[in-house]
């Protein structure tokens, strides 16, 4: 489990399709402290650690995974958000987040307000449903919360700190994103079609 609090931006500075995309990314973390198969999640996927350097780490991603993220289009040099997984104690400054995202979201409009940017994201439609005003969702890992929301397309607000601290900064018109909604959200939903 994770909270969507991002604590590095790695860098993926190996690729390789051997059977699996296996990825090496770069981090800050510090990778004495990494025990092999250790669950990060790295731009919203929980990914198991199968090797570590001293500044880096593998992950070994399935063809299902690349099906189902962004994961497919990562390429040398891409900034990525990183978080290790929750320990029992830590604190829960954003919200429950299991690391299996949902589907991709597209970025189609950007517009900057004062400081902050508003970023608009199409979900597929059969998400859509899950996302609410003032909810919470995952893009690329990071808990936000939901703006506004109008059909298939919703609003997120992001404030410079999350712009510097986070992959945010980079975000560009057409992006694909890792999308994971709400847990409480689906639950809810699921409940409401057993009654």
């Amino acid at each position: 489990m994770f909270t969507g609090i991002i604590t590095d931006v790695g860098t993926i500075i190996e690729l390789e399709q051997q059977g699996d995309l296996r990825a090496r990314i770069q981090t800050s973390y510090d990778t004495s402290g990494i025990d092999m198969g250790a669950s990060i999640a790295s731009d919203g996927v929980c990914l198991t650690v199968v090797a570590l350097g001293p500044d880096w780490y593998d992950v070994q991603i399935s063809a299902e995974t690349v099906s189902k993220t962004n994961l497919g289009a990562w390429a040398m040099g891409k900034r990525v958000n990183l978080e290790r997984a929750l320990k029992v104690g830590d604190e829960l400054g954003g919200h429950i987040v299991s690391g299996h995202v949902d589907g991709v979201a597209e970025v189609v409009a950007i517009r900057e307000e004062g400081d902050s940017t508003r970023v608009t994201l199409r979900a597929p439609k059969t998400l859509a449903r899950f996302i609410a005003p003032k909810g919470s969702v995952a893009l690329n890992g990071t808990s936000l919360t939901v703006n506004e929301v109008e059909g298939c397309d919703f609003g997120i607000n992001f404030i410079p700190h999350t712009k510097e601290v986070t992959s945010w900064g980079d975000v560009s018109l057409g992006d694909q994103v890792n999308l994971e909604i709400d847990t409480l959200a689906r639950y809810v939903a699921r409940l409401q079609e057993t009654l």
